[in-house]
């Protein structure tokens, strides 16, 4: 099965832009989309929600 790939709704319409996709295990994955199929980072909805809450937190000091 084919993971149905999500665009971050940040992403402009450049080249560089972050994708991600869930499977039926719950396994999120991210990519970029530069490589989108040979460069696939796993990761537990728990670690997913843990990288957004430091990404938004240093997003808030900068």
């Amino acid at each position: 099965m084919n993971p149905r790939w999500q665009k971050s709704s940040y992403c402009s319409e450049g080249a560089s832009c972050v994708h991600i996709a869930t499977t039926p295990t719950g396994t999120i994955h991210l990519t970029e989309s530069g490589d989108p199929a040979h460069s696939i980072l796993g990761a537990t909805p728990q670690a997913f929600a843990a990288l957004i809450h430091v990404l938004k937190e240093n997003l808030a000091h900068v």
